[in-house]
């Protein structure tokens, strides 16, 4: 017998009913911020690169990638390099498509780790301050015509710079394609709670996603997706998927 659409509708409604689960996300929270101790999210790495990500994070991110299949994934925030080079290894499963990596300071051993990496030629990197015209002008000379356009915002996580890049980026994603806001975790946590061992300290109402809140606020253009949010339980960006649901 097949069962692949009873098992999918089991799926989602599965899926929705985890995100309305508040004591076993707050437990989620409590296991997050236990793991960071260890700095759990530096632990990892995609296709030898370190990533920074949360493993549920990853798995999301490759799901709305293999579902909406963009021609484009703008990323902010370059770091080590992995999150790109996870980014154009799907795209060269899907056969199609480039990444572009903006960053405020590409660092010269990130850069040659990248640049050898056999996954490069997918990945375009341009240095600048995201929120900058003159890198946002660069990023749009980098995208084709009518390509449909995913876009990861996670750099500088205060609020007011994650609101700036909002505003600037929004307008590129493409109809039904996704816009993630990396690290919204932090606005659930409670000031004690918020993660020290970081460059840069994001208290609650100074992180992103009061940013993203904002944004949606003042953009009908874009919705939650409940049922990728629904899922994201130990990780770092719940509530963070949004999709454009009109031009």
């Amino acid at each position: 017998m097949d069962d692949r659409q009873d098992f999918e509708r089991q799926r989602k409604s599965c899926s929705l009913q985890l995100g309305e689960d508040r004591q076993l996300f707050a437990k989620s929270i409590d296991l997050i911020t236990h793991a960071d101790k260890y700095r759990y999210s530096y632990l990892w790495s995609w296709l030898g690169v370190p990533i920074i990500q949360l493993p549920a994070d990853v798995l999301a991110m490759q799901e709305a990638i293999w579902q909406t299949k963009p021609d484009v994934i703008v990323e902010t925030g370059v770091a080590r390099g992995g999150s790109v080079i996870f980014s154009a290894s799907l795209l060269s499963l899907i056969g199609k498509g480039k990444v572009i990596g903006v960053d405020i300071d590409i660092r010269p051993h990130n850069r040659d780790t990248i640049e050898k990496h056999p996954q490069s030629s997918r990945v375009v990197l341009i240095e600048g301050p995201s929120t900058a015209r003159e890198t946002v002008e660069r990023v749009k000379a980098e995208i084709p015509a009518g390509a449909g356009v995913m876009v990861v915002l996670d750099s500088d996580h205060s609020r007011d710079h994650v609101l700036a890049e909002l505003r600037a980026y929004a307008p590129l994603v493409g109809l039904g394609h996704f816009l993630v806001c990396a690290d919204t975790v932090l606005g659930f946590l409670a000031p004690e709670q918020t993660p020290v061992n970081r460059a840069k300290i994001q208290y609650p109402g100074d992180e992103p996603l009061t940013a993203l809140r904002t944004f949606l606020a003042e953009d009908d253009r874009f919705e939650m997706d409940p049922e990728i949010n629904g899922k994201l339980i130990v990780a770092s960006s719940p509530s963070g998927y949004v999709r454009r649901v009109r031009l």
